[in-house]
Formats: C-alpha cells, sequence, structure tokens
C-alpha cells in the first residue's frame, strides 16, 4: 500500500512542480513557433485522456503492436474481449468504428476481422467513454474507434510491416502477417494505399456438460486467409477538400472440427467466407474563419456471408447459410467558435441511415430485416476559468420492420430525444474531476438477430440468434478524476431497459446459445489506475521529484483494477474483478522490455455466465528496439507465457458448465521498415485513410 500512497503523492507533487514552469515553457514555446524554418516534433503519449475519450498509441508501443490487432487490444487496461462479456471497455459495451467509419460487422465475423489486421499497421486506438450528441443515439455506452491510417506525405514514401508468430499445441501451428502502406501527393491530389494480408492457423478445444452426462466436446482446427486493401484520395481547392476512401476486406477461414457427446460422435468440415467493401465520400467546407467548419459525408458497405458446414462422417451438408447485409448514411455537422464565456464551441448536424439484412438457410429466406433511422443533434462545449461543460441532445426516429420466415417481426417506430451533458473542473493542468450524463439506445445488432447457425452446429450443441430481440435503452451516469494521463479513478451506472445479453439454455437434447431481452438491469463498475516509477525506489520521493521526466521513457509499473457487478433480476450477482499489471523497463542499447499480467476472481457473474476459475489469465513479454535512425522497428514478443488462457463458466439457473481455451501461448516476432525520403523538403500531412480530422487538423486547414 505504502508505494500506491507514495505513488499518487508524486502524481500530485510533479503537477504542483510543473505549474511553477509554465510561464517560461510558454514563452519558449511562443520564441519557437515564432521561427519559420525550425521543425518542431510532437512526442506522442502512449496515452492521452481528454474529456469524452481516452487514445492509446499503438505505433509506438510494441507490446500492443507486435501481434494481430485482437492480441494488442486484449491488452489494454480495462478492455476486455471474450466469448462470453463481447467487447467492453470499463464495463461499457462497445460499437467498433474503423478510421471513423461504423464497421457493422459482430460477433465471429467481428473476431475474424480483428484477428487478420496486423497491430503494427494500427496508428491508434480511439475509446470514446462519453459519446456526445454528434455521436448517433445507437452507439450505446462507449465507442472504439481503431484508426489504420499512417501520415501522408507530399512525397512517395513507403513502410513495409510484417510478422510471425507459432504455437505447438500438438500440432505445430503458424501465422504471418505482410503489409505495405504507399503514400504520395501532386498539386492536384494526395493519395494513400494500404494493401496486406495474413495467414492465421489455430486451434481451440470447448465443451458443454452437465453433472449426469457430457454435451458436447469440441476439437477445432482453423485456417485464416485474409486479405484487406484500403485506399484514400485528397483533393484541395483552396480552403476545402474532398476525400475519397473505398477499403476491400475479404476472409476465407476453413475449420476441421471433431465432436462428440452424448449419443453422437461427428466429425465436420466448416467453411465461412466474408467479403465487406465500404466506400465513403467526405466534403469539408472551411473557411477564413479556422474554428468553423462544415462536414458532409456519405457511406455505404456492403458485407456478404456464407457459412457451410459438412459431414464428412456420410459425406452430407449440415448447414447452408448466407446473409447479405447493405448499410447506407448520409450525415453533415457544422461548428463554429463563438466569442462566449472564455470559448465556446457550438456544433450541429444530422444524419440519415439505413440497414437492409437478409438472411437465407439452404436458399430460403428466413429473416429479413429493414432499419432506416433519421437523427439531428446539437451541442455546446463552453469553457469558463477553470470550468469545462458540454450539454447536448440529440432527436433520433427509428422505423424497423421485418420477418422471420412466415412471421412479421414486432415493429419499432419511435422518436426519442437522447440528452447528454458532462461538467469537468480542471484542478490545474493534467488533473481534473468530472461528472457526465447520457442517454443511449442499443439497436441488436444482425448477428444476434440471425436465426441461422454462423458458427457450428451438431445434435446436442446449437447457436442461434433472435430476430424478436427489442432494442435497448440506457440511461449512463459517471464520475471521474483522472491525473497526468495515467492516473484515473471512475464510478458509473448504467441503468438499462431491455437488456439485450448472451444467454445458454437447456434443450431436448443439450444446450444452444442464443440471445434475450432482459426487462430491466444496472450495471456497476469501479476502476482505478496509477503508475509507480521504479526510481520511487531506488532514489526515493525527494529525487524522484528533481527529475524532469517523460512518463512514456521511464522505468514504471502500471496497476489497473476494475470491478463491474451486473444486477439482474432473479440472480443473487456478484461482482467481477480485473487486475492488470504492465511493466516497462527500458534495458541497455535501448531496447524496452514490457510485461503485462492479467486476471479475474472467481465467482464474478457476466450477466448469466458465472466465472470458475480467472478468466483469461496470462503473462505477455516484449522485447523492442529501433534501428537505422529509428526507421527500422522490431519486436519479439511470448504470449501467454504460462500457458494459463482459459474459460470455465457455470450457466446460471441451469446445471451447465461451459469450458473453453485456445492456443494462446505464442512465440512470435514482428518488423516495421519505414523506407526514408530522401527529399528534405518531404513534410507529414493529416492520414487521408481516416476520413474524420482530427481536431488539430480542423483548426489549421484553411490557414
Amino acid at each position: 500500500m505504502k508505494p500506491i500512497l507514495t505513488s499518487i503523492l508524486l502524481t500530485f507533487s510533479v503537477f504542483l512542480y510543473a505549474q511553477d514552469k509554465t510561464t517560461a515553457n510558454d514563452s519558449i514555446k511562443k520564441m519557437e513557433t515564432e521561427l519559420d524554418e525550425m521543425v518542431l516534433e510532437k512526442k506522442k503519449k502512449a496515452v492521452e485522456r481528454q474529456a469524452d475519450r481516452v487514445i492509446f498509441d499503438f505505433s509506438e508501443q510494441s507490446h500492443l503492436n507486435s501481434g494481430m490487432l485482437l492480441d494488442g487490444l486484449k491488452k489494454l487496461p480495462g478492455l476486455i474481449v471474450s466469448d462470453v462479456a463481447g467487447m467492453m471497455y470499463q464495463g461499457k459495451g462497445l460499437q467498433v468504428y474503423m478510421d471513423g467509419r461504423p464497421l457493422n460487422i459482430y460477433s465471429q465475423d467481428l473476431t475474424a476481422y480483428l484477428e487478420g489486421i496486423p497491430g503494427n499497421t494500427i496508428e491508434k486506438v480511439e475509446i470514446i467513454t462519453h459519446p456526445g450528441a454528434e455521436f448517433p443515439a445507437t452507439s450505446g455506452g462507449a465507442i472504439i474507434n481503431i484508426v489504420s491510417s499512417k501520415k501522408s506525405q507530399k512525397y512517395l514514401s513507403a513502410t513495409y510491416s510484417n510478422g510471425y508468430s507459432y504455437t505447438n499445441y500438438d500440432n505445430a501451428r503458424h501465422r504471418f502477417n505482410n503489409s505495405l502502406t504507399l503514400n504520395s501527393g501532386n498539386k492536384l491530389f494526395n493519395w494513400q494505399i494500404n494493401a496486406g494480408q495474413s495467414y492465421t492457423e489455430s486451434y481451440q478445444s470447448s465443451e458443454f456438460f452437465s453433472p449426469d452426462y457430457l454435451i458436447s466436446r469440441n476439437l477445432t482446427d482453423r485456417t485464416n486467409r485474409y486479405y484487406y486493401l484500403k485506399t484514400g484520395l485528397k483533393f484541395d481547392f483552396k480552403m476545402d477538400r474532398l476525400l475519397v476512401n473505398y477499403d476491400i476486406t475479404t476472409n476465407n477461414t476453413s475449420s476441421y472440427i471433431n465432436a462428440a457427446g452424448n449419443g453422437f460422435i461427428s466429425d465436420d468440415k466448416g467453411k465461412t467466407k466474408n467479403f465487406y467493401n465500404d466506400v465513403m465520400l467526405t466534403y469539408q467546407k472551411r473557411f477564413e474563419d479556422p474554428f468553423k467548419k462544415l462536414d458532409f459525408r456519405v457511406n455505404y458497405n456492403n458485407n456478404n456471408g456464407n457459412f457451410d458446414q459438412d459431414s464428412r462422417l456420410n459425406d452430407n451438408i449440415v448447414l447452408n447459410n448466407d446473409s447479405d447485409q447493405d448499410f447506407y448514411q448520409f450525415k453533415t455537422d457544422y461548428s463554429q467558435q463563438l466569442e462566449f464565456l472564455d470559448k465556446t464551441k457550438i456544433s450541429a448536424g444530422a444524419l440519415a441511415d439505413r440497414l437492409d439484412f437478409e438472411a437465407k438457410s439452404f436458399g430460403n429466406t428466413n429473416l429479413d430485416y429493414s432499419r432506416t433511422t433519421l437523427g439531428f443533434y446539437a451541442e455546446g462545449h463552453a469553457n469558463y476559468k477553470n470550468f469545462e461543460f458540454i450539454v447536448g441532445s440529440r432527436l433520433e426516429s427509428y422505423d424497423i420492420h421485418g420477418n422471420a420466415g412466415s412471421d412479421d417481426l414486432i415493429p419499432f417506430k419511435q422518436t426519442r430525444f437522447f440528452p447528454n451533458a458532462l461538467v469537468q473542473y480542471n484542478v490545474m493542468p493534467q488533473i481534473y474531476v468530472n461528472a457526465s450524463y447520457n442517454k443511449k439506445i442499443r439497436l441488436p445488432n444482425t448477428s444476434a438477430l440471425n436465426p441461422n447457425n454462423t458458427s457450428y452446429q451438431n445434435p446436442n450443441l446449437g447457436s442461434f440468434g433472435n430476430p424478436f430481440l427489442q432494442p435497448t435503452i440506457y440511461n449512463n451516469y459517471e464520475l471521474e478524476l483522472n491525473a497526468f494521463e495515467y492516473f484515473f479513478i471512475n464510478y458509473s451506472i448504467t441503468d438499462a431497459n431491455n437488456q439485450i445479453i448472451s444467454r445458454v439454455v437447456t434443450t431436448d437434447n443439450g444446450a444452444a446459445i442464443t440471445n434475450e431481452n432482459v426487462d430491466n438491469a444496472t450495471i456497476y463498475n469501479f476502476n482505478f489506475g496509477i503508475p509507480i516509477p521504479y526510481m520511487l525506489f531506488t532514489k526515493g520521493l525527494k529525487k524522484t521529484l528533481e527529475f524532469d521526466f517523460n512518463p512514456d521513457e521511464i522505468n514504471f509499473l502500471f496497476i489497473y483494477v476494475g470491478n463491474q457487478k451486473n444486477i439482474i433480476p432473479g440472480l443473487d450477482t456478484k461482482s467481477v474483478w480485473n487486475i492488470n499489471l504492465t511493466s516497462q523497463i527500458i534495458l541497455p542499447a535501448k531496447v524496452k522490455f514490457t510485461a503485462s499480467y492479467g486476471t479475474t476472481n472467481t465467482g464474478g457473474y457476466y450477466n448469466y455466465y458465472v466465472v470458475d476459475k480467472p478468466l483469461n489469465q496470462r503473462v505477455d513479454l516484449t522485447f523492442s528496439k529501433k534501428f537505422l535512425s529509428d526507421n527500422l522497428s522490431v519486436s519479439l514478443y511470448v504470449n501467454d507465457l504460462f500457458n494459463t488462457v482459459h474459460q470455465n463458466l457455470s450457466i446460471a439457473q441451469t446445471n451447465l458448465i461451459y469450458n473453453s481455451r485456445y492456443d494462446s501461448r505464442r512465440v512470435g516476432f514482428s518488423l516495421s521498415y519505414k523506407i526514408p525520403s530522401k527529399n528534405k523538403q518531404a513534410k507529414e500531412e493529416g492520414n487521408i485513410l481516416n476520413s474524420v480530422p482530427t481536431n488539430e487538423e480542423q483548426n489549421t486547414i484553411g490557414n
């Protein structure tokens, strides 16, 4: 406890010390900006916290970008990716965006998508913890925006990345990936291309059983081939700009499943094929006033999927399921800064989108689903002395209809009002406390609605969607204290009406995984994070305070503790504690060593799933170093060193138990080489694969 108290004292002492230097630093910065020919490099932060979001830099953190993107996401403190909990950050369900656009991919398809993207092609991951009125109300609790693009340059530049990893669970299995990013520009336009592939061999064992008999034990060997192409064009028209983005991804997975259970033995082959393409046009209108902007965006994406399962014992076709999803969206946003209080920004906009989804089994349509959304919003962001205020509201109208076979879906035609508010008090630079409230809605995703099995099925076990799910309404309340980017304490309460949850139910032959609405549920979350510099133990507090250091470049231990409790009517639930320890040590020759450890308690509840053994307990190690003037980055890593990742769960209100594990102990390496430009005039500009400009880019366009 003493090191933690000392670290808290250090955190606040550093900022008290930093305040004394503020005036001098501001003068130096002003002098530097007046030197036109001086190029200032802004050092990236490993973690950056803002009023409504937290940003994790992937490009400079080898322990996050060494493997595949999904591996890196699992290492973020507070972020959980699991079969039972889905994807959550600090207890909040996440809607996934890629480069500022909603992916509209879910469940196993989303897992395969994230497993196919190399981590060293990702620039950063933004988690928008308090989505304001500018985001669709359907964002639910939070949004994760994965920014895959690198910076574009005026002159031709190229970055090549690859990686390889190896496991040995009864057989050797391999993974490798390659990617290439090219970008350049001329007087008419800038362009950028990011293309790559990944090949993944993986293994998983899982079983459902009751005290009386084994329902199903599955052993799966899986091979996945993933290819992607991301393109961007940027046309500048004086102060305005036009962005054109087009992405294509294909995913082809073959699975061999040996299964056995009460009354059956099977040997099956599963084939999953997905084709996803996305196009977006963005026109950014800019004015003489750099703080005024007007954006128009048109987005279309299509996700076509097919799942076949064949029996290799009797040469029969077991499943033949197809799905086709089309998504259309138009969005416009306007913002302007006003001379009111110290600084005030107002924004307003409108949205219209439509989603059409069709599911087929053996050629017969058994779900035809359509959803139309219209939305309007207005939001104000004001600063007054040490206070920051965000107040907004959003009006959205929904029209959901369709049919499941011969039955009509329950129509959902409503217009709802969604307010949001945040008040932040800045105690001193980089130390603040805030309180927030927002109302959101979660519409059932098409994976949860799809009545067809799109993963695996045997006589005793199945997995099905529920086409009659209704939307969930959330009321989110949160209080947070943050200091020095790394130290934070927050507590949140979410009241959910018609909460959509995954549940295992008993059937005549065994068990089935499906989705249900729970009338009323409440979710409590507590999260705590603190860095402990190792120099506290070697130099003491007084000497540590004399150092002027960058926390991203020192030896430290980061401690994260999270607690989530789900209150569900009819269940006596207990909370789940999540613990994550991440240690960074700078070794000789500037070799960076990172070790992370994560675990949970036992007896906690994720809705109807009870944790019998620590969930996804793991130790990961990474060594990394840069060469050739920092243009070459090389990493060596070991994931799940002690082979402890597994899921052992009891199913509440049943006598069923579920166990699962996969080939998580993995050894590998990755490298990324940025081919240096010999042109001294080459300079970085805003990325053009990400259609949404950063705040800094918005304020500089037109200057």
